[in-house]
C-alpha cells in the first residue's frame, strides 16, 4: 500500500469520550487523555488485513510511505505498532514489510495529526503536520524494481497527490503490466482524481465524493471495479 503514515494525537476528556465542545478561540478548556496512535488510511487497512489474514495465507503486505529516520523513537512507534501480540517489530513478528518505506535520515518528525473531537455537535477538527519530502516518481520506480513481473502483486494507492501518483500508476502499468491496481478517491474538491480513477482497476470512492457526484456517474465514468466506502 502506497500512502501517508501518521502519528494521530487525540485529546479526550475520558479514555473513550470527545471533548464537551470545540474550543472558543483564544480560550482554554481542560482534556483529561491524551491519546496517541498511528494513522493514515493506507497504514489503518493494513491493520485491518492483519486481522484478515491467517497464518497460512501466503500473502506478504507492504507499505510504501515517507517515514522519518529508522532510528527516530517516531517510527520506532510506528514500527511497534505495526508488531504481533506487544512483541517488538524489530523481530519478523510483523506481517507488514516496512523495508519498502522511504526513510528521510534528516528527519526525526513523522506526519502528524492533531485531533479534537467535539461531543455537543459530533464534529471532528484535524490539524496536519507534516515536514517530510514527499515520495518522488523515481523513488517509486525503484521500489517497483524490487519486485518480478512474473509475481502476483496488488498495489493500493491513497489519492493524496494525483498528479505524482498518476505518474507512479502509469511507471507500473509499464514495469508490471499484470499488477493489479487500485485507488482510493476521498475529496470531491481535489484536481486529478478523475483521472487517477481512471487508470485504475479497482476504485474506493469515499461516501462524501458518492453524495457529490453521484453512484451512477461514478460507474459509468469508470471501467475499473467500484466500491463505496461507508454508503447503505
Amino acid at each position: 500500500m502506497v500512502g501517508a503514515c501518521y502519528l494521530d494525537t487525540i485529546l479526550r476528556k475520558a479514555p473513550s469520550s470527545p471533548v464537551p465542545q470545540f474550543p472558543a478561540e483564544d480560550a482554554k478548556q481542560r482534556a483529561s487523555r491524551l491519546e496517541i496512535r498511528r494513522g493514515g488510511n493506507c497504514p489503518n487497512s493494513l491493520e485491518v488485513l492483519q486481522q484478515l489474514l491467517g497464518p497460512r495465507d501466503a500473502v506478504r503486505t507492504y507499505l510504501v510511505s515517507p517515514l522519518p529516520s529508522e532510528s527516530s523513537p517516531a517510527t520506532r512507534r510506528i514500527k511497534d505498532s505495526f508488531s504481533l501480540a506487544g512483541e517488538s517489530s524489530f523481530t519478523s513478528s510483523s506481517p507488514v514489510n516496512l523495508d519498502l518505506c522511504l526513510y528521510r535520515e534528516a528527519y526525526t518528525q513523522a506526519a502528524s495529526s492533531y485531533i479534537i473531537r467535539s461531543e455537543s455537535t459530533g464534529s471532528r477538527t484535524i490539524v496536519n503536520y507534516n515536514d517530510l519530502p514527499e515520495m518522488t516518481v523515481g523513488e517509486f520506480e525503484a521500489v517497483v524494481r524490487r519486485f518480478g513481473a512474473s509475481e502476483d502483486t496488488w498495489w493500493h494507492f491513497e489519492g493524496r497527490i494525483p498528479d505524482t501518483t498518476l505518474e507512479c500508476v502509469r511507471a507500473l502499468r509499464d514495469q508490471l503490466p499484470n499488477a493489479q491496481i487500485s485507488v482510493e478517491v476521498e475529496k470531491p474538491g481535489r484536481d486529478g482524481l478523475r483521472e487517477l480513477a481512471a487508470e485504475a482497476d479497482v476504485v474506493f470512492y469515499s461516501r462524501s465524493w458518492a453524495e457529490v457526484c453521484g453512484t451512477c456517474d461514478l460507474r459509468r465514468a469508470s471501467k475499473a471495479v467500484v466500491v463505496i466506502i461507508g454508503l447503505s
